[in-house]
């Protein structure tokens, strides 16, 4: 489930010159006195070498020269549920990436140049999650790379399991989808087995939502993913003549929502807990002329806002488009109210959200539907306690913000597993332009594991990857 990608990398200067079998022992030393967005300091090294001057939006060339080297490839498999790609597949195809375009390129393989080949162009230097997925698709294929992906599997389970020879390597079990050899195109589920001496775990933390745990919160109305809320207008359910739709939440996703019920013409209430000037709240952290949409919403946050001492504005009965002569206090974004500071205290089977402020007064609103959108966690289910013990706090749920895993920082490996390893938004990188990194720094440690059995002639088993049970289909 791990392996050296057959790639080495040179720079072009003679001041910095990193090959595979440097890093291997000189990682952590490249890496003293890095400062970067990220806090892994390989993930800042190796983005400084991918895209030199990458914060202040210059395409600087790469002194990074990549050079195809089979003979270094080292067997692994990636085990996932949908096509390469992952979530990119799932998201909304309108929206625009977080990430300037080249940040969210793949080593070998320019994201421009190959949108130029697609006859695609980029808006404001950035590109749809269709198209990323798109992208990371293609990339699989021509980096020949298809034999080494399982797609539509579900790990069940991931354990310690002992061999014959008294060696100690991990036991994935899982199923997968394929069409039946019968009549129907049937799909059934096939169970695996894999044994492999290392794991990595690269799953994201976008499967669970986060939830308020108020009351009323399993009501139909309430939802808790930015698709539903796209369910509801594809099928009618929601438009411009339905109550107003409430928005939970201050971050991206919740701005992606109020951004779709606005252009439906739908009202959008929108409730959160920190202020409109918070400098902790990502619209103050985003450069306006790079993300005009999300400074959209912020400034409809920071328009005319409701008080608590004040009778709230029934948008559903308000005209969706400013009053020429300017009366209305909500002439910059008519159809939208926000509620800064306040909370959700309940849900109600009539349809009624009760918000309070931080001084506990209360205000009832009359809602079609509730967007609860506050984050998500990983879904760990095939490990032992869903993961927590991997925890930086062993005590509380894995968050990407607030609770990831816990690993060295040159390794990436796991502190409390050894041969686990971890990357992605599990170790608290949430962009790709970083993830490359981990991914480094993962290769660099496995590879120095095998050298090392090699110079002490180890007599262990030898075993990478091996399957039971059944062949898995890529």
């Amino acid at each position: 489930m791990t392996g050296e990608p057959p790639w080495s990398c040179t720079t072009k200067t003679h001041f910095l010159r990193i090959s595979c079998r440097l890093s291997l022992l000189d990682l952590e030393y490249l890496c003293e006195g890095v400062e970067g967005r990220s806090s892994n300091p390989v993930a800042v090294l190796f983005d400084a070498l991918l895209l030199p001057d990458g914060d202040f939006g210059v395409d600087c060339a790469s002194p990074l020269i990549w050079r195809h080297e089979p003979e270094r490839a080292t067997h692994h498999l990636v085990l996932g549920k949908g096509p390469p790609g992952g979530a990119w597949h799932a998201m909304e195809g309108s929206m625009l990436t977080l990430s300037l375009a080249n940040w969210m390129e793949l080593p070998g393989l320019k994201l421009k140049e190959w949108m130029r080949d697609k006859r695609r162009n980029l808006r404001n230097d950035r590109a749809t999650p269709a198209e990323i997925a798109s992208y990371y698709q293609h990339y699989v294929t021509k980096m020949d790379l298809e034999k080494s992906f399982a797609c539509g599997t579900t790990v069940t389970s991931v354990s310690r399991d002992s061999l014959e020879s008294g060696c100690s390597v991990w036991k994935i079990q899982g199923l997968q989808r394929r069409a039946s050899s019968g009549e129907g195109n049937e799909v059934i589920e096939v169970p695996f087995s894999v044994y492999a001496e290392n794991v990595v775990l690269a799953t994201g933390t976008h499967d669970i939502p986060a939830r308020l745990g108020v009351d009323g919160e399993n009501l139909p109305f309430v939802c808790h993913s930015f698709w539903e809320l796209e369910a509801a207008i594809s099928s009618g359910r929601l438009d411009r003549a339905s109550e107003p739709v409430l928005v939970v939440g201050a971050g991206l996703t919740a701005a992606d929502a109020v951004l779709a019920a606005h252009h439906l013409n739908t009202p959008v209430y929108h409730a959160f807990r920190r202020p409109v000037s918070d400098p902790a709240l990502i619209f103050n952290q985003l450069p306006k002329l790079l993300y005009p949409e999300y400074h959209k919403v912020h400034q409809m946050m920071s328009q005319p806002q409701h008080k608590v001492d004040e009778s709230v504005v029934y948008l559903s009965n308000q005209p969706l488009s400013s009053p020429a002569d300017g009366t209305s206090p909500y002439t910059c974004y008519p159809g939208y109210l926000s509620f800064p500071k306040h909370h959700v205290a309940a849900f109600r089977p009539d349809g009624k959200c009760v918000l309070e402020d931080e001084r506990g007064l209360q205000t009832v609103l009359q809602v079609s539907m509730a967007l609860v959108l506050i984050g998500a966690y990983p879904n760990l289910s095939f490990l032992q306690e869903h993961g927590r013990p991997l925890a930086v706090d062993s005590e509380e749920p894995i968050s990407c913000r607030r609770n990831p895993l816990d690993v060295d920082p040159y390794k990436y490996e796991c502190v409390k597993e050894p041969g686990m390893y971890a990357m992605g938004p599990l170790v608290g990188e949430n962009f790709v332009r970083f993830l490359k990194g981990g991914a480094l720094a993962i290769v660099c440690d496995i590879a120095r594991k095998r050298s090392k059995k090699r110079q002490e002639k180890c007599t262990t088993s030898s075993l990478n990857i091996q399957l039971t049970n059944c062949t898995l289909e890529a």
